[in-house]
């Protein structure tokens, strides 16, 4: 099977020659740069043979041009990135927020990290998916962290006008690297937790903004990941998405679950910071766990999130070998699909 084939097979619910794998971080100090992003995320690609590639855009582009300024110095050092000034530092101040254009500033940047990437992937069968942020987890950065604490005061009128002109910039941005060769979105929603937002909260301020933006997407391999602990899964579980992706094994829903009740293809399996700390008989096992759970189908296996810093390229090469053992052992993978052609 090609690359692509695989991941639809997944999706698809079928059983694919080998059970598809991704890994990514973030990469900072380069993020910035187009030209050389696009270039270390296919060096990235070719080095780990990952079946699909997500991009790895630094955590803040969504809020660049909405006039913040962000410090990045701490993610090399296992830190995350940090908002110096914003234009929201009252409610009055989301009136300020209004809707722009993707020919400049962050997002046109990041559309150039699309555009070359691509275009040096050319004649390489891989899926791409580009990384989104839900409408409410831009507000919230905007905000500085406190969108819960202003939405708590009840004066919400100015904070729904600024979601819908934040929704009107993602869905622009969503149609156009859907249209520009992405398979799909990866849609980051970090504020979609019990221990953040009441459910009746994100049912007003998350969901109908989130729905508005995937159905925005012309892809066909769009994925949310919900971010952090105690996810809003009652919410989140009926999404427009293609596959579902969450903090598996660090968080409920546990994966059988996930897979029985969301009906879609599960992305996970893996502890990142297991991966960030060396714990290779803590990844063989979760490994393990995700392929005999799911007999092969229905999963893609990667971390839960982003990959924490330090990255270790020995442990990084670690996942695909022993997931090539554990497929081995429990009689999947190309060994037990003879036959079935095409190329890994």
């Amino acid at each position: 099977m090609t690359k692509t084939e695989r991941i639809k097979t997944a999706i698809e619910g079928g059983i694919p020659d080998k059970v598809p794998y991704s890994i990514w971080s973030h990469v900072p100090g380069i993020d910035m740069i187009p030209e050389k992003i696009s270039d270390f995320t296919v060096d990235f690609y070719k080095t780990y043979n990952v079946d699909f590639i997500k991009t790895m855009n630094n955590g803040m582009y969504c809020i660049e041009d909405f006039g913040c300024t962000v410090d990045y110095s701490e993610i090399e050092k296992g830190g995350v990135a940090k908002l110096v000034s914003s234009p929201v530092n009252s409610i009055a101040d989301y009136a300020k927020i209004k809707r722009v254009g993707l020919d400049s500033g962050a997002l046109a940047r990041e559309l150039e990290y699309l555009r070359l990437l691509m275009e040096k992937l050319d004649g390489e069968d891989v899926p791409v998916v580009f990384t989104i942020f839900s409408p409410i987890t831009t507000a919230d950065k905007l905000a500085g962290g406190k969108l819960v604490e202003h939405i708590r005061s009840g004066e919400t009128s100015l904070i729904k006008q600024a979601l819908a002109e934040i929704t009107a910039t993602t869905k622009a941005l969503v149609k156009k690297v859907t249209t520009s060769g992405a398979a799909g979105v990866f849609f980051a929603s970090q504020m979609s937790s019990y221990d953040v937002m009441t459910e009746e909260e994100y049912e007003e301020f998350g969901k109908p903004y989130d729905i508005e933006v995937l159905k925005a997407s012309e892809g066909w391999f769009n994925t949310i990941h919900a971010h952090g602990d105690n996810i809003i899964f009652n919410i989140l579980k009926d999404y427009p998405v293609e596959v579902f992706n969450w903090h598996i094994g660090e968080t409920l829903p546990d994966l059988e679950e996930g897979l029985d009740r969301t009906g879609k293809c599960i992305m996970g399996g893996i502890q990142r910071m297991d991966i960030t700390n060396g714990r290779r008989n803590e990844i063989a096992n979760q490994i393990y766990h995700a392929i005999k759970s799911t007999h092969g189908r229905n999963i893609i296996l990667t971390p839960g999130c982003v990959i924490r810093y330090p990255l270790e390229p020995s442990t990084l090469g670690y996942i695909s070998r022993i997931k090539q053992s554990v497929e081995s052992s429990l009689g999947l993978g190309t060994a037990a699909h003879q036959g079935a052609g095409g190329k890994a």
